[in-house]
């Protein structure tokens, strides 16, 4: 999908993830708090995508997501970071974390999807409207 109305949907998704992300407690695994981070960017990507009028394809994978953007002169570069948090969305999901993996920087990554959710809230307001 490539319209506001779309763009709309997958902000609220996105939001709706920030939320979770915010609440979730210190005990909670950091295979689900990587795959709310994950799919919050993937959200707030695709709903960038929307919003310049592109039709989004179907991947967890936020470098691809970031290419697409950036093909269209989005200024993605601040928002790279992000791409780590890809194999969350299934591989680490599913399988879990090595037990030598360092955990999650969580305040860091709270603060990087906020960024981008944040640019893609601002971006849209001319095209979907506040609500």
């Amino acid at each position: 999908m490539n319209d506001p109305k779309c763009a709309r949907m997958l902000l609220g998704a996105a939001e709706r993830d920030l939320l979770t992300l915010r609440n979730m407690t210190a005990g909670a695994p950091d295979e689900s708090y990587g795959f709310h981070v994950q799919q919050a960017a993937e959200k707030s990507l695709k709903a960038w995508l929307a919003l310049l009028g592109e039709t989004y394809p179907l991947t967890h994978n936020l470098e691809t997501l970031m290419n697409l953007l950036d093909g269209r002169d989005a200024d993605v570069e601040a928002h790279r970071e992000l791409t780590v948090y890809t194999p969350y969305a299934v591989e680490f999901r599913y399988g879990g974390l090595d037990s030598s993996a360092e955990p999650i920087d969580r305040k860091g990554a709270l603060a990087l999807v906020e960024a981008l959710l944040d640019k893609v809230r601002e971006d849209s307001k001319d095209v979907v409207g506040n609500d």
